[in-house]
């Protein structure tokens, strides 16, 4: 017997499988080489070379095409075990895809600082206070906190959200990939 509620799980597909669509590209448009080739190594500019690594990564993983197997008979059950199955592998990979981001946008503005103190004839010292502040950042970027800012931002659109795989899927999910 169907729940009713397949239409709603390919809704729910095709909105995260759009805002992952929209990240890779704001992914793809960072810059990850200085204007100024004695920049490359710095820590900003390393960040956004491994994260645009990273970008093109969870874009090269394959989804899980396995079947799953339905908790009921009937074509019903089994597209809502797919649909599961494919709103887990959409899901993940906007949660990583949003982490990578702001991951960017962390070291993007960390170059924008860093050129502001440079024309300001800044010192080494201001130099490692700008890359203190990213590693802050960055360090703050947790899936906890990407988790529950995504879930926050589903739920103010109206999106439906009952189905949403807890952060633990997410993190199993997430390490099942690295090895790809």
């Amino acid at each position: 017997m169907s729940d009713g509620l397949n239409p709603l799980r390919e809704a729910r597909v095709a909105e995260l499988l759009l805002d992952f669509r929209t990240l890779q590209f704001l992914i793809a448009a960072a810059p990850t080489s200085p204007g100024n080739p004695d920049d490359y190594y710095t820590e900003g500019w390393a960040a956004l070379r491994q994260c645009a690594l990273d970008g093109q990564h969870i874009l090269d993983c394959a989804a899980d095409i396995s079947i799953p197997c339905a908790s009921g008979p009937g074509p019903d059950e089994q597209a809502k075990a797919q649909l599961k199955q494919i709103l887990l592998d959409a899901y993940a990979r906007r949660h990583e895809a949003q982490k990578i981001y702001l991951r960017q946008a962390a070291a993007q503005r960390w170059v924008g600082w860093r050129d502001s103190v440079l024309n300001e004839g800044g010192t080494g010292g201001s130099m490692e206070g700008l890359d203190g502040q990213l590693r802050v950042e960055l360090a703050n970027i947790t899936d906890e906190a990407v988790y529950a800012e995504l879930k926050a931002n589903d739920i103010n659109m109206g999106r439906w959200t009952a189905e949403d795989p807890s952060l633990r899927d997410v993190q199993r999910w997430i390490r099942s990939r690295r090895r790809c």
